[in-house]
């Protein structure tokens, strides 16, 4: 389970990242990402304060409630694996595509693995694009 300090809680986190973060996808989901340098956020010994967030859109076309619970779990699952690997104030969306109802823990860790890759990606070249400019 992902930690509490970890969850994404208020609306407004999810607007922000999902409007201004760096958008990356794979076969079975989207993961927009903000870093915490864009969020305003500074990093500091207190993570709780600072803490990456994550969170979760499962929408009804990936199934009915107990599949898009059973999807959300496990991607919190896998989550939690890498949150560690965030960096303070980052705020990341996983939106799950319907393909993720009938995906194995595998496949959806090889498709987080990527998506994050990609936003990661996208974003330092966003901030080298500003730093330029």
């Amino acid at each position: 389970m992902l930690p509490a300090r970890h969850r994404m809680r208020r609306s407004e986190d999810f607007t922000d990242a999902v409007r201004r973060g760096a958008r990356s996808g794979a076969r079975r989901l989207v993961v927009h990402l903000r870093t915490g340098a864009e969020t305003g956020v500074t990093p500091t010994s207190d993570r709780d304060v600072h803490a990456a967030l994550v969170g979760f859109v499962v929408p009804k076309a990936v199934g009915n409630a107990v599949r898009r619970n059973e999807v959300k779990r496990r991607l919190r699952a896998l989550m939690r694996q890498r949150v560690d690997h965030l960096e303070d104030g980052t705020r990341v969306v996983v939106r799950a595509l319907p393909a993720a109802a009938g995906a194995a823990s595998a496949e959806l860790a090889r498709d987080l693995d990527k998506a994050l890759a990609g936003a990661r990606r996208r974003e330092r070249v966003r901030a080298g694009a500003r730093e330029a400019s």
